[in-house]
């Protein structure tokens, strides 16, 4: 895979975190059903996919359209905004009722750091991105506890810019989460990558300062999608031009 034309390799590297370095264990559907499951309430993983899929839609058109809130700017905002798609996901799929404890368990288990995994490819790449002298940094959309997750699952070190939006209190797609990050990297956009799985929230707003943007697709979401596409972090430094 060919990096862009007319890009000279990157000085840094960023990642996003959701489902670019981690993800719920084994995955959300079958995470969610499975905390269901526990309180007596069957549901297909299948179904639980689809409503997914068309929540994450119906929150990007309504960022989009200007009426977005910052969610994870703090435990109240995360715990209300949590609580309401915990709530649309069960009626979608046919719970009628328990919502107030389903809702609980759910929340719970989402926040728990044993409920996540980095995904296999993840250290070695970065193994590959540090041999080669890159600076390593993370600019997510998510609550301050990815600190601890990153921690616990033993990848902090990899990263010594983090930039979270629920430390920072900004949310991509502001240009302003991206900026901080590029501050405290010493670099400047042109000189960076960002990776990211979604088009909107990470592509098109790192290439907007300026950034070159990778989309990961994992889950062959969006094969049809413009610009550096890979379904593996392995193809990351071919994709960017970057040499060991």
């Amino acid at each position: 895979m060919a990096p862009p034309k007319g890009v000279a390799p990157p000085k840094a590297v960023f990642f996003d975190a959701g489902e670019t370095l981690v993800y719920p264990h084994p995955s959300f559907a079958e995470l969610f059903t499975e905390v269901l499951r526990t309180e007596g309430v069957v549901v297909d993983p299948a179904v639980v996919q689809e409503v997914v899929s068309a929540y994450s839609q119906k929150f990007t058109e309504t960022v989009q359209s200007g009426e977005g809130h910052l969610w994870s700017t703090s435990p109240e905002r995360s715990r209300a905004f949590w609580d309401g798609v915990y709530r649309g996901f069960l009626e979608e799929v046919g719970v009628a009722d328990h919502h107030d404890r389903l809702v609980d368990r759910l929340y719970i288990t989402f926040t728990d750091l044993a409920s996540y995994r980095l995904h296999p490819d993840v250290v070695p790449t970065l193994d590959r991105l540090r041999r080669a002298g890159l600076s390593l940094g993370v600019i997510s959309n998510f609550e301050e506890w990815l600190e601890r997750l990153l921690e616990t699952l033993g990848v902090t070190g990899y990263f010594p810019v983090r930039v979270i939006s629920g430390v920072e209190g900004v949310e991509k797609p502001d240009p302003e989460i991206f900026r901080i990050a590029l501050e405290r990297a010493g670099v400047t956009a042109r000189e960076s990558v960002y990776v990211g799985d979604h088009p909107f929230f990470d592509i098109e707003a790192a290439e907007e300062v300026g950034m070159v943007a990778v989309l990961i697709d994992r889950r062959g979401r969006y094969p049809d999608a413009e610009g550096t596409r890979i379904t593996s972090l392995e193809d990351l430094p071919a994709a960017v031009g970057i040499e060991e």
